[in-house]
């Protein structure tokens, strides 16, 4: 079975990556892409993006990218661990995500996320483990 394409998986998403509004891009074993558009409700009181939604955005990308890795294996896959680092504000435009699998093991699968603005420039990373059982 192969990886869905991302039109298939955007059908799919349910509880908070829709309130937030996670969009897919693409979707393969060793990378995949997403973005958010920002509005006000994502916003902290400074007018920035929230962190949480930015942790969020990293977690959802990889730990959904392993599960539509493993699932064919009857395997499941959640997060472990989210490690990320805020560079510089998102305030305008869209949050565009990029996933890298560092790892890809039997337990375990390690992704790079980077969350960049509209511009190209680096606004956040994060280092996510996710655990395949």
């Amino acid at each position: 079975m192969s990886m869905p394409g991302a039109a298939q998986i955007n059908e799919s998403l349910r509880g908070f990556d829709r309130l937030y509004g996670l969009e897919m891009i693409s979707c393969s074993r060793e990378e995949s892409r997403a973005q958010v558009a920002l509005r006000d409700e994502l916003r902290q009181p400074g007018g920035l993006l929230h962190g949480g939604v930015i942790a969020s955005i990293a977690e959802s990308l990889a730990s959904l990218t392993t599960w539509m890795a493993v699932r064919e294996a009857g395997r499941v896959a959640m997060g472990l661990s989210n490690n990320t680092s805020f560079l510089r504000p998102l305030t305008d435009g869209t949050a565009h995500a990029h996933a890298t699998r560092l790892h890809g093991g039997r337990t375990t699968w390690v992704w790079d996320v980077r969350v960049s603005d509209d511009e190209g420039c680096l606004c956040a990373i994060s280092r996510v483990t996710v655990a395949v059982r």
